[in-house]
């Protein structure tokens, strides 16, 4: 069976709230979603090397050895493709940490960022990735709706916050996404518009002030 057959297209998922199908985002098993996590390396390969200007879809046909037409009929062109890289990197089974206490969760959620970018080589896909938003708004929507479901993931440290009294309830007056941005601000901040590196240090700061933060109400919601 060549490429083309191997990467037939299925009935793709539908984004929700807009009634369109976004191509590629159907989650499928078998060869389908072989020939997925192919093309998905190609375009992070792609971007690396080359950023979102210099991705083409015959760039990435060579790479992933799926034919160029099935790349336009099942993703668009190359919108689709840097797309459908963050939605299927949205699909893994990533959890926040649970290390007992609210500092310990969110010193932890810091550090993942630290360490994430702490070799260049091994953060460039993510950081080309991060740039390609800035310059193509599928891209751009895609970014938001990884990190939105990301944030929606971590509301769990502060269920366990505010069960254990570490946070005052009630739970329903409390955003938990708006306390985890806040930590992971400042980092992205420094990672990627003063472009200064981070440490332990720096994780340890965002969380103090987040901490602050929270036990001073600013992240209690408006009822």
């Amino acid at each position: 069976m060549d490429n083309e057959q191997s990467a037939q297209a299925a009935q793709p998922q539908t984004t929700a709230g807009t009634g369109a199908a976004r191509p590629g985002t159907r989650r499928p098993g078998g060869r389908t979603a072989r020939t997925r996590a192919a093309v998905r390396d190609a375009v992070l390969t792609g971007l690396t090397e080359h950023g979102y200007s210099g991705l083409t879809v015959e760039y990435v046909a060579e790479h992933s050895g799926v034919h160029k037409t099935t790349l336009y009929r099942r993703w668009g062109g190359v919108d689709g493709l840097v797309a459908d890289t963050l939605d299927l990197a949205g699909e893994d089974g990533w959890a926040p940490p649970d290390t007992g206490s609210l500092d310990g969760d969110l010193r932890a959620l810091a550090l993942e960022v630290v360490h994430s970018f702490a070799d260049p080589a091994a953060a460039a896909p993510s950081s080309a990735v991060i740039a390609a938003a800035f310059q193509s708004e599928p891209a751009a929507q895609a970014l938001r709706a990884y990190y939105a479901e990301r944030f929606a993931r971590c509301e769990v440290v502060v269920d366990r916050a505010v069960a254990r009294g570490e946070l005052p309830g009630p739970r329903s007056a409390l955003d938990g996404g708006a306390l985890v941005r806040a930590v992971a601000a400042p980092l992205f901040f420094r990672l990627f518009i003063t472009r200064e590196g981070l440490d332990e240090p720096d994780a340890d700061q965002a969380v103090a002030i987040a901490l602050a933060a929270a036990h001073a109400g600013t992240f209690t919601r408006d009822t």
